[in-house]
């Protein structure tokens, strides 16, 4: 299991809500309707964020004496897993991105 740097979670978080800001800002094409993949995203940003959370709360809760370490470790596992499926997503949806500018027009 990758550990995740203190420094590294707050910077992850906030970058990850400043693009779910950015989505709910941006206006959606097709007469209102949002589009499948702008849902998914949206969903999974909202989800990674909710168990970044989560799991920061769980971690000040064990500090404090207040919680069990196995609820911690689940808390921070799902919320590296769910971190995990973002960024791959991110990178694969930059990598398309990449191929169709170097297709010729």
């Amino acid at each position: 299991m990758t550990v995740l740097r203190s420094a590294a979670l707050p910077q992850a978080l906030s970058a990850y809500q400043a693009a779910l800001k950015r989505s709910q800002a941006a206006p959606t094409a097709g007469g209102g309707a949002t589009p499948a993949f702008e849902s998914f995203l949206k969903n999974e940003v909202e989800t990674t964020a909710k168990d970044l959370r989560a799991s920061e709360t769980q971690s000040v809760q064990a500090l404090a004496g207040k919680a069990d370490l196995q609820q911690v470790v689940e808390a921070v596992t799902q919320a590296e897993l769910s971190l995990q499926k973002v960024t791959a997503v991110r990178d694969r949806v930059i990598s398309a991105y990449q191929e169709i500018m170097r297709m010729p027009v």
